[in-house]
């Protein structure tokens, strides 16, 4: 009774509010709160285009928001523990890693503003600033990069932290960065939590790297597959080796056992052909084999009188060039005597 008068001291427009909003809630299988804050109304309503057909983003009040969880139930009521700030509603019939992946990648850059705090570390990197000389050198001195006037324009010599992850921005630093176009932060729906299928998700456990994840399904899968392989398991993706694996060992134990079957007989011929060919090349007289084997022990004879040929043709290279050492020592005897000769010419002309 006391609920019905509470109901009834609530405005018409809320209780049509609240009935849209359940309606809604009732109308996806995952519901959530995002975080709103600090997104311009002009760049909310392109975010919520964004959104249309996969996902629905509605924004109400927060008592109105808590009283429509609450109406439904079912679990849903753990989520009003997330509604405060200014926060909205989105529901979606994905599940809640697509619905988190999607709202992280709609995220766009977008300037800072005097006292907000850096989600992360503000740098200002190393360049032509394209300003031209004048008192901003020195506004970036002050914030604290590393900057001076050279070749007729203000230069950062270096990379320069000009604010920690968790700091608070200055008027002066807000000012540096909008002059240079940095945009140290993303403007987004910030999941805060959402409910699905009687589970509720939080971001952390929401953060996948997706295509880590598909390697590791991918590496989980391949050492499923050679498990069920190697235990000789049949499965839909796994027959087709096994069949295969087993029309292989089937053939090499017919081959190793002799077995006559259409699958081998062409194997076992060749077989039978080759271990004949070898044993008729170990016959030293071709004429006590059957003519059809006699080609086999002429090509081996062939061969080795190849081999023999060129042995010799190696040894007759070696021998010329021993007869060439020897000629050389002769015509040097020869030159000797030439030389005792003249010298015996000599002495008589003089003697």
């Amino acid at each position: 009774m006391s609920a019905e008068r509470k109901t009834e001291t609530i405005p018409q427009w809320k209780q049509e509010e609240v009935a849209d909003v359940v309606e809604m809630i009732e109308s996806y299988d995952s519901v959530g709160i995002v975080d709103i804050t600090g997104i311009p109304s002009r760049q909310l309503q392109e975010m919520r285009r964004d959104l249309y057909g996969s996902a629905e983003l509605r924004v109400s009040r927060n008592t109105l928001i808590v009283r429509a969880l609450e109406e439904v139930d079912d679990g849903l009521e753990d989520l009003t523990g997330y509604v405060s700030g200014q926060v909205g509603l989105v529901g979606t019939n994905e599940n809640p890693f697509g619905l988190y992946q999607q709202l992280e990648a709609s995220k766009t850059p977008a300037p800072i503003n005097a006292g907000e705090v850096a989600p992360n570390d503000i740098v200002i990197p190393e360049g032509d600033t394209g300003v031209d000389p004048g008192p901003f050198v020195g506004d970036l001195q002050s914030v604290g990069a590393n900057a001076r006037i050279q070749d007729g324009s203000i230069q950062v010599m270096e990379d320069s932290t000009v604010l920690e992850a968790g700091g608070e921005v200055s008027a002066d630093l807000s000012n540096v960065l909008n002059e240079l176009g940095i945009e140290p932060k993303e403007v987004g729906l910030d999941l805060r939590a959402v409910f699905a299928e009687g589970v509720l998700f939080e971001p952390e456990e929401l953060e996948l790297d997706i295509a880590e994840y598909q390697a590791d399904v991918e590496a989980a899968a391949a050492r499923a597959r050679n498990l069920a392989i190697n235990a000789t398991y049949p499965t839909e993706t796994t027959v087709a080796t096994l069949l295969q694996t087993a029309r292989g060992d089937a053939k090499s134990l017919a081959l190793q056992a002799s077995i006559a079957s259409p699958g081998v007989v062409d194997d076992l011929l060749s077989k039978a052909d080759g271990q004949v060919r070898a044993l008729a090349s170990q016959v030293e007289d071709p004429e006590a084999l059957p003519e059809d084997l006699r080609d086999v022990a002429t090509e081996d004879e062939a061969e080795e009188e190849s081999t023999d040929d060129q042995e010799a043709e190696s040894d007759a290279d070696e021998d010329e060039d021993t007869e060439d050492v020897d000629a050389d020592a002769e015509e040097d005897g020869d030159d000797d005597d030439d030389d005792d000769d003249a010298s015996d010419a000599m002495g008589a002309m003089f003697g």
